[in-house]
């Protein structure tokens, strides 16, 4: 199973089509037709005779045509140097230049015709005279060829300029969208081609509440003629919202390779460009393209790009193009009238940015959210995405499915896929679960660092990873600690990994307060154990400072705030502009409550428990690294227990 997008079948063209019918060799693209090339042909033939008479013309030089009596007074004065005679008709060169006839300037060589009744001695004279009669014209001219050569050069400078200007512009050539010379070629005739192994359904799992809303779809796609009899129509337009890597783009191809109809897809940005208009012109040929293929589907990713709500301010250049382009988006799936056979699915991450007017019924009528995998869902991904890897047979997929809560289709192929170069590396013949596990560190941790660090530092950060790890372990509702390593990971000296067992949808005020008391452990045990803190908090420090915003602003977990969403998450990136100063400062001052009460009671807890600290940080110290059932046997807390303890 492959992700990748379709390829496009021609640089200029913005969209990528999978399972459309390919055109007959021998016949030219409809941007391309013999229709298209008449407009180029004729300036050409006029450009050609333009350069051609002009060379000629201007060939001739600039020699002055002097009578014979002159001539013959030049050589008389024995000022002639060279000539050159074919026939009565001589060329020749002066030693001194003379002013020409028509007192125009001065000239040295010239051209003159000797007339047929004149008896004059001229060769004898020429002789007498020392002149260089020469067996090569002393003007030269360019032949016929040469001229018709050259005459050429301005031809192809210009077939250059305009093959580059039509796909700058992205009008599909010489006669595409807007027509630069002259009118459309026609639809060409198509024969089907032949069928290549297409995603289907069978490659997509762990969202099956998703497929099952886009059955609909590919039911109508393959039995339109039920649909009409009973005069319902398919929704125009299909939107999937979700986080990056959760498989939107896999589905759309999905619904057209179980459909088994034509697939276009194009990324929202490919349609922008500078020329205002461009947009416009390419959403209709990609449109026109769809329709002669029907029933076929398109797909717009990361529509946000061009689909955002439109303000009502001036608007620069930039701005205009995407309006545009929206614009003939909205136009063009309105044209529907339900039986073409088209459907439009477009993806997002940014569904709530969206303009109105795509989301309305008649433009993107169905919207579909795809959230992150479940445990069963994640598993299936897996089983997927190691089809074509030869697995050992100690791997557990389940387990692993268990202990990456959160992470998208994406993710989980990128896993696999990492397992799986480690295993080629170590020169191994299968991967073992040992290569998923350090593969899912990588992941999620980062790549292991050389750090030789003092061992003072190494202690501090032992037992910085404790305190993280033994509030884990104590702290009721908790999630369970699954590693603790100070091996330098990324850009942490060392990492503390926890996991929920179970698929957690919505979290209570004990369980965030629990996170807080867990982040703060690292630093709790430094200030216990040292007295001082250091800088390496600062990650934890981060994440208290989210949770506890969102328990005060967000979430109504503070009676003096009250229930209220008084700082809505879109605002935190323009923190203060969403709420009246007086409420910013009680935000502010239930934060530091709620943290302070949460720092004081994960010291009160490793003071409490301080030798089960010291045990793990001694581990540590000696094993670099613990797995769970170490973690927990060390500090003398039961995983069946760890509710109940104190």
């Amino acid at each position: 199973m492959s992700n990748a997008a379709p390829p496009r079948k021609a640089p200029d063209q913005p969209w990528r089509t999978e399972g459309t019918p390919e055109e007959p060799p021998g016949r030219p693209r409809g941007r391309w037709g013999r229709g298209r090339w008449w407009g180029l042909l004729l300036t050409a033939v006029v450009v050609f005779l333009l350069a051609y008479v002009g060379l000629t013309y201007f060939d001739r030089g600039n020699e002055p045509t002097i009578s014979y009596t002159e001539f013959s007074k030049q050589v008389d004065a024995d000022n002639v140097s060279k000539i050159y005679s074919k026939g009565d008709a001589i060329q020749g060169e002066l030693k001194d230049a003379r002013d020409k006839p028509d007192g125009d300037g001065d000239y040295t060589k010239f051209k003159t015709q000797r007339p047929s009744f004149a008896d004059d001695d001229l060769w004898q004279e020429l002789n007498s005279r020392g002149v260089t009669v020469t067996a090569e014209p002393v003007v030269r001219e360019r032949g016929v060829l040469s001229n018709l050569l050259f005459s050429l050069i301005p031809i192809a400078f210009l077939v250059a300029v305009w093959i580059f200007f039509a796909r700058r512009m992205g009008t599909g050539g010489l006669g595409g969208a807007g027509g630069m010379l002259g009118r459309k070629a026609p639809p060409k005739p198509v024969e089907l081609q032949p069928g290549t192994e297409r995603t289907t359904f069978a490659d997509v799992a762990g969202i099956d509440e998703v497929k099952g809303e886009l059955d609909d779809v590919v039911d109508f796609l393959e039995h339109p003629d039920a649909y009409r009899k009973m005069g319902a129509k398919m929704p125009r337009g299909v939107l999937l919202a979700g986080s990056p890597g959760t498989g939107k783009t896999l589905l759309a191809r999905a619904v057209a390779g179980e459909a088994g109809v034509p697939f276009f897809s194009a990324s929202a940005s490919e349609f922008i460009e500078m020329i205002v208009g461009v947009g416009a012109s390419r959403v209709r040929e990609l449109f026109a393209e769809a329709r002669k293929v029907a029933p076929s589907i398109i797909f717009i990713d990361e529509i946000d790009t061009i689909g955002r709500m439109r303000g009502g301010g001036a608007s620069v250049s930039g701005h205009d193009e995407r309006e545009q382009t929206l614009n003939q988006i909205l136009t063009e799936m309105d044209g529907f009238s339900g039986s073409e056979g088209v459907v439009v699915i477009a993806a997002t991450n940014r569904a709530d940015i969206l303009d109105p007017a795509l989301t309305r019924p008649g433009r993107f009528d169905r919207v579909v959210s795809v959230a992150p995998p479940d445990r069963g869902g994640r598993e299936a991904i897996l089983r997927i995405h190691t089809r074509e890897i030869p697995l050992a047979e100690d791997v557990d997929l389940t387990q692993l499915a268990r202990t990456t809560p959160g992470m998208t289709g994406a993710d989980l192929a990128n896993l696999a896929n990492e397992a799986a170069l480690l295993a080629v590396k170590r020169k191994q013949q299968q991967v073992s679960q040992s290569d998923l596990s350090e593969a899912l560190e990588k992941v999620q941790l980062g790549a292991e660092r050389t750090l030789v660090m003092p061992e003072e530092d190494r202690r501090r950060t032992a037992f910085h990873e404790s305190g993280h790890a033994l509030l884990g372990m104590l702290q009721p509702g908790a999630d369970p600690v699954r590693k603790i390593t100070i091996v330098p990971r990324g850009r942490a000296l060392g990492v503390t990994m926890s996991t929920p067992e179970v698929e957690r949808y919505a979290h209570s005020e004990g369980y965030l307060r629990g996170r807080i008391i867990g982040a703060l452990g690292g630093m709790a045990a430094e200030q216990v154990v040292y007295g001082v803190v250091t800088t390496g908090a600062e990650n934890d420090l981060e994440q208290v400072t989210n949770i506890a915003r969102g328990m005060v602003a967000r979430w109504g977990m503070s009676e003096r705030v009250g229930r209220l969403s008084a700082l809505p998450s879109d605002a935190q990136q323009a923190y203060g502009l969403a709420a009246a100063p007086q409420t910013l400062d009680v935000i502010d001052s239930e934060m530091r409550r709620i943290v302070d009460e949460c720092y004081e009671e994960a010291c009160r807890k490793l003071r409490d428990h301080r030798g089960r600290l010291d045990a793990l940080a001694e581990a540590l110290l000696e094993n670099e690294t613990l797995e769970e059932a170490d973690a927990y046997r060390i500090a003398g807390i039961s995983r069946l227990t760890k509710d109940e303890a104190p």
